[in-house]
């Protein structure tokens, strides 16, 4: 099969259908007649030479095949509204785009600090895509964003040619209720010994540089769970179980969202923020404004 023999006006029909839950509420949304759609779908399962759903009661569900189609067709039609959407802003009345990845263990608070400057930036819209760091990089090298937010710099072992833009940095605050912060602020750090923990997972840089200064300090904290989302893990020390611990450059933001107190801080493990782009001197007037400010917003 060839690229000239795919009907996009199909493809189209099929991913509507899906997205819309059924061919009936797909025709609302199209337009056009059930017998139209159906017919549209029969059409590009035979293009394709395979079947895309199968009927399940009075509904009908994706097939293997179907769920890999949709994938394609759901990117190719985000990027033709992508495209629509450049071309459009280019208009002096639309905005800028910058679309922003953001690793997904960059906490949520720094990210939201970082990315200020651009929210504030006139005529520049901000997009953000939450997602794992290798993902990001390999959209970044297809020029499908414009800039990737990481708590780490781009490895050469990645093979990628981009260029690290290193953004500030902060030491570590330990966080509680303010019962745990009572109990545990006096005689910090030595009174962490035995104390309640919520950690990151073991294969991020912060829990490994954490698991070295407990071991360098003779710190033997009890983990009570661990969490890739930063997020969450401040979601669950607000209901005062265990400690856990936040970039001290954000501890305010930290202390009012979650309601929680400090209960001591280091500043010998240091979170370093990089923006990773594919040019070596930014351009993108989102980007600029985020470089310029981070280092007054960040270093703590």
């Amino acid at each position: 099969m060839s690229l000239d023999q795919l009907n996009f006006h199909y493809l189209l029909s099929f991913r509507t259908v899906v997205r819309e839950g059924s061919i009936a509420r797909a025709c609302v949304k199209l337009l056009l007649a059930q017998s139209t759609v159906s017919g549209q779908l029969a059409a590009l399962e035979k293009t394709l030479g395979q079947k895309l759903f199968t009927r399940v009661g009075r509904g009908l569900k994706l097939t293997e095949a179907g769920d890999h189609v949709y994938r394609y067709a759901d990117e190719i039609f985000l990027l033709g509204h992508e495209l629509i959407q450049s071309v459009g802003s280019q208009a002096a009345e639309h905005p800028l785009r910058l679309i922003v990845g953001v690793a997904d263990v960059l906490p949520k608070t720094v990210a939201y600090r970082l990315l200020q400057p651009a929210l504030a930036f006139p005529d520049v819209r901000v997009v953000c895509r939450e997602g794992k760091f290798e993902q990001l990089v390999a959209e970044l090298s297809l020029h499908h964003l414009d800039v990737v937010l990481s708590d780490a710099p781009l490895a050469a072992v990645l093979n990628v040619r981009a260029y690290n833009h290193l953004l500030g940095e902060s030491g570590i605050s330990f966080f509680g209720v303010a019962a745990l912060a009572e109990k545990y602020a006096g005689n910090f750090p030595a009174s962490l010994g035995g104390a309640p923990f919520y950690l990151p997972t073991a294969n991020t840089a912060l829990r490994r540089s954490l698991d070295d200064w407990f071991d360098a300090h003779g710190i033997r904290p009890k983990i009570c769970a661990e969490f890739e989302d930063s997020a969450l893990m401040k979601s669950f020390g607000r209901e005062g179980a265990a400690l856990f611990v936040a970039p001290t450059a954000v501890e305010g933001d930290v202390c009012r969202q979650f309601d929680v107190n400090v209960v001591g801080r280091i500043d010998t493990i240091r979170e370093r923020y990089f923006a990773i782009s594919v040019e070596r001197r930014v351009k993108h007037p989102g980007v600029l404004a985020i470089t310029a400010e981070a280092k007054n917003l960040l270093v703590r």
